[in-house]
């Protein structure tokens, strides 16, 4: 819920922006047309992609706000968790560390979810007496499939939406130029239909190939910082995992043979 309300407020606040700037965006000296005149004399494919563009714009800032929101909490759960998960391994605390783990405190952390995988499966294993009771070897190899399971389905959710992030990077700026091609050809559409090359007759249509195309850009160059902001974040959390995953592992093994 917090997650989907950072999204949505970050989605309003962006388009808050984006009519701001139509808004204050001052006229053209030629025809002392402002901005908003130009989307609203626009022809239906040229709007419909200066619609997209800003579709790809909110949908990019509204992914990216989110992305941001959970991996600080993430970040912060974790610092907690960490010390305190420690300890009470070290006293011997299994269940005490797996009841820490499950609960809305740490729900945030990647940590978390990763040691509670490990913690669940050695329980369940340790619990399991009978002819069907695993060597120790086979006990540890589980353990690491769980945690290994668990971390890869971590590593996803944490991913969730920064591949959209990637695609309105690279295409955005392609969409913008299909725009500014269709103005161009409406510049050309006027010159035939008035006989002329004058600048009246193409300046409709080339205001709009510009319009298109900084839009493109506008939208491109956000997404592709924030992607690789996001990005970067993951690999430092992938490490993290990894690292945790091995100590507790380690954990398992001293356990074990003692």
């Amino acid at each position: 819920m917090e997650v989907a309300k950072a999204q949505r407020l970050g989605r309003i606040a962006w388009a808050g922006f984006w009519m701001t700037v139509l808004g204050t965006t001052p006229a053209f000296a030629q025809g002392e047309i402002s901005l908003i005149e130009m989307f609203q004399t626009m022809g239906a494919t040229a709007l419909g992609v200066a619609i997209v563009l800003f579709i790809m714009s909110f949908w990019s800032i509204g992914v990216a706000i989110e992305r941001i929101y959970t991996f600080n909490k993430a970040r912060q759960q974790s610092r907690l968790y960490a010390p305190q998960v420690a300890k009470h391994l070290k006293d011997g605390r299994l269940k005490e560390a797996i009841a820490l783990s499950g609960t809305k405190e740490f729900r945030y952390s990647h940590l978390a979810k990763v040691v509670t995988a490990g913690l669940q499966e050695y329980q369940f294993q340790e619990q399991s007496t009978g002819s069907g009771a695993l060597s120790r070897e086979d006990v540890l190899d589980t353990v690491r499939r769980s945690i290994q399971r668990a971390t890869a389905l971590t590593a996803s959710d944490l991913k969730k939406g920064i591949n959209s992030l990637a695609t309105i990077g690279s295409t955005a700026p392609f969409v913008g130029l299909l725009g500014t091609v269709i103005g161009v050809i409406n510049a050309f559409s006027g010159i035939a239909s008035v006989g002329g090359a004058g600048i009246g007759a193409v300046s409709a249509g080339i205001s709009e190939a510009l319009i298109e195309t900084a839009l493109g850009l506008f939208v491109a160059i956000p997404a592709v910082w924030f992607y690789n902001y996001l990005t970067g974040r993951l690999e430092y959390f992938s490490v993290e995992m990894d690292n945790s995953s091995s100590e507790l592992v380690d954990y398992f093994i001293k356990k074990t043979a003692s």
